[in-house]
């Protein structure tokens, strides 16, 4: 017997829609059958890829007496963290309070008015040392509400306060200098795993944004060491099983600090960020290996994670039947058996392939023997055995292609659609790829069109069903990739599109009287508060990422109206930068922009002629995260009213190259060779 969930189009959800537990999704119909019936509320929240919440699953809302006494004393309620990011903020900074850390399942009991008053995390089905079982749990939650309904009443007033207090942050009246750069560095730098590359000890996150920002800081500043930890914490990522050594991708996190044993889950929006933070460094050092991942991941969103609409999917599963890892692990002798003995023998030492293996009793591919050292011991030239390693992962990943697959979840969402769209889009620009940037136009045409409703943005897509209010995020990310595919194409109506975004996400957002965005928008409903993210966790914060997107507009524009939220934001997040730095990886990236002289480079020509192409591929030959580029077509003329447009198209019928400050340029030039050197000024 389906419950109510039965109706939704989360994955998630629908998951749950069998389970015995009487599920409500998020809604009044909940909030109101919850003051009808005076039972308190329990909230559980996780999303699709999450191990933990298929083990709960399993062990308690498949149980038969655990969901009658979770019908019986509790108005019960299933959310999708990924597609209500609003509600899980709310609800994790309640549970952060009463225990000092989060994480998924979460499982938060409320009263009626979505007030909460006690917390947790994952619970066992009965009580283990340390860890109470969910049915004591609701046996306790559901006598104190009945019973002691003053003590829960003083409870939650508390914890509101305190959760409003988290979501305040004044500006500070503190300048805004590279002094905040270099402090933010040394406490990075000052964590970093000089052996294995990343900070701390385990488990270890690809935390991309905080290397985006070192990245530019040795840009900046030229310290040979930035460009170390940059390159030693990717080199030891890709070679190691964090990476899908056959497929491409980067699961989730590593469990240990040698970034050998992922959580296998694999999420769009890791992939989306690696993929630009492996762009960019190989735009600085040239080296193959980076160019390689690029590939290879844009490769397997392609393959698996793209929807023929144009969409890219959310995440896939670190499970396979039931087991987590099992679709990636071999065994040597299967490895033997599909390449021959001498090949076989070879890719198995290339990989790290044992008997013993690294991941109960089975062997995460890793590279753990470079190609020379391998040809070294063998008869095979360092070429030789790089074809036949090529061949060996064609051969095994066609033979991992017949196991049972991780699920997957397919819906759309359009703050992640945003990351990836740039991701391709900057990928085919950088690496002359036109198939990306054909990928991109799609994505973006797909977004456009299909979540929107009466011109105003839509969260998550699904079966043909758009839904649910676009968040701060999703304005930001998409406003993000539209500017870089603009960049990749020249086309004005991407740039115009990100131009109204960008206002029109002022418009919902911003709150004048408290300095800040908020992450739902002026039309939301109203919660127990209005959230506010202030800091970049997985992604980029909603709020760095606005006052990213918005410093650029505000160049392209010229107008005022754009830039002063985005200064204002900066100056908010000042003191978290230097407190918190790897808790601010994109405000980081987003200041160091603000403190830049930007380059502005106008190029005047048709994109998909030679002259102009040559033109926009010296501009992103390297690495400058401090410009804006616009494209202007002389056969449209939508831009022709912008600041940095004007004044500015082709000369002599050639494609031209404009490189201005503050709207001040060098002489136009007609030729790559004359861009470059105006570049490297």
């Amino acid at each position: 017997m389906a419950n109510r969930l039965i109706k939704e189009t989360s994955p998630y959800l629908l998951q749950h829609a069998h389970n015995p537990v009487d599920w409500y999704p998020w809604g009044p119909e909940a909030l109101e059958r919850a003051k009808i019936d005076d039972k308190p509320v329990l909230l559980s929240v996780g999303y699709s890829a999450c191990h933990w919440c298929h083990v709960m699953e399993r062990e308690s809302f498949e149980n038969p007496a655990i969901a009658e006494q979770m019908n019986r004393d509790f108005v019960c309620i299933k959310v999708d963290r990924e597609e209500r990011p609003d509600v899980d903020s709310i609800y994790m900074a309640a549970i952060q309070v009463l225990s000092g850390h989060g994480g998924w399942p979460m499982t938060v009991f409320l009263t009626p008015n979505g007030e909460p008053f006690y917390g947790g995390t994952y619970f066992p089905p009965e009580d283990r040392p340390g860890m109470p079982g969910l049915p004591r749990v609701l046996e306790v939650m559901a006598d104190t509400y009945k019973t002691k309904r003053s003590d829960v009443v003083l409870t939650t007033g508390k914890l509101v306060q305190q959760m409003k207090a988290l979501t305040t942050a004044a500006p500070s009246i503190e300048p805004l200098t590279p002094d905040i750069l270099a402090q933010a560095y040394r406490g990075i730098s000052s964590q970093f795993d000089d052996k294995h590359g990343g900070t701390g000890m385990q488990p270890k996150f690809p935390q991309p944004m905080i290397y985006e920002f070192v990245l530019r800081y040795y840009l900046r500043t030229g310290d040979p060491r930035a460009l170390e930890i940059v390159e030693l914490t990717l080199d030891k990522m890709a070679k190691g099983g964090i990476y899908d050594q056959l497929g491409g991708g980067f699961h989730r996190y590593s469990t240990d600090m040698f970034w050998l044993v992922p959580h296998f889950e694999k999420m769009l929006y890791d992939n989306a960020l690696l993929v630009k933070l492996y762009l960019h460094a190989f735009q600085v050092t040239r080296k193959p290996l980076y160019r390689r991942v690029v590939e290879q991941t844009l490769d397997y969103i392609l393959r698996e994670m793209t929807d023929p609409d144009g969409g890219f999917y959310s995440a896939q599963d670190a499970d396979s039947e039931g087991v987590e890892g099992k679709f990636f692990v071999w065994r040597p002798e299967e490895i033997v058996k599909l390449l021959g003995k001498d090949d076989g023998e070879n890719v198995n030492s290339y990989f790290g392939v044992t008997q013993q293996g690294n991941f109960e009793g089975m062997s995460i591919l890793s590279i753990v023997e470079e190609t020379m050292a391998l040809a070294g011991m063998s008869t095979m030239t360092t070429d030789e055995l790089e074809t036949v390693l090529d061949r060996a992962c064609a051969t095994l990943f066609e033979a991992r292609e017949k196991r049972v697959r991780p699920e997957r979840d397919d819906k759309t969402l359009t703050s992640w659609n945003g990351l990836m769209m740039q991701a391709f889009a900057e990928a085919g620009a950088v690496l002359a790829r036109t198939d990306y940037v054909e990928v991109a136009r799609k994505n973006a045409e797909f977004l456009t069109q299909s979540l929107r409703r009466d011109g105003r943005l839509l969260r998550t897509y699904k079966d043909g069903q758009a839904k649910l209010n676009a968040y701060l995020e999703d304005y930001s990310f998409l406003i993000s990739g539209l500017i870089a595919l603009h960049e990749a194409t020249f086309e004005a109506r991407w740039l115009t599109d990100a131009i109204d975004l960008g206002r029109s996400m002022v418009e919902l957002f911003w709150d004048e009287g408290a300095g800040a965005f908020y992450d739902t928008g002026r039309d939301h409903e109203e919660l127990v508060l209005r959230p506010r993210d202030t800091s970049d966790n997985a992604i980029p914060s909603g709020s760095s990422m606005a006052a990213d997107v918005l410093l650029r507009l505000a160049i392209i524009t010229g107008d005022p109206a754009l830039k002063e939220p985005a200064v204002t934001t900066l100056r908010s997040a000042r003191e978290m930068m230097t407190r918190v730095p790897a808790g601010s990886g994109h405000y980081l990236c987003t200041l160091d922009f603000y403190l830049s002289k930007a380059k502005e480079i106008v190029i005047a020509g048709d994109r998909r002629e030679s002259d102009a192409a040559a033109m926009a591929a010296e501009a992103y030959r390297s690495f400058i995260p401090n410009r804006v580029l616009i494209g202007l077509d002389d056969r449209d003329g939508a831009l022709a009213d912008l600041p940095l447009a004007k004044n500015r198209g082709q000369l002599g019928g050639r494609a031209t190259a404009y490189v201005c400050e503050n709207y001040v340029c060098q002489l136009p030039v007609n030729t790559p060779a004359e861009l470059v050197k105006q570049l490297a000024n």
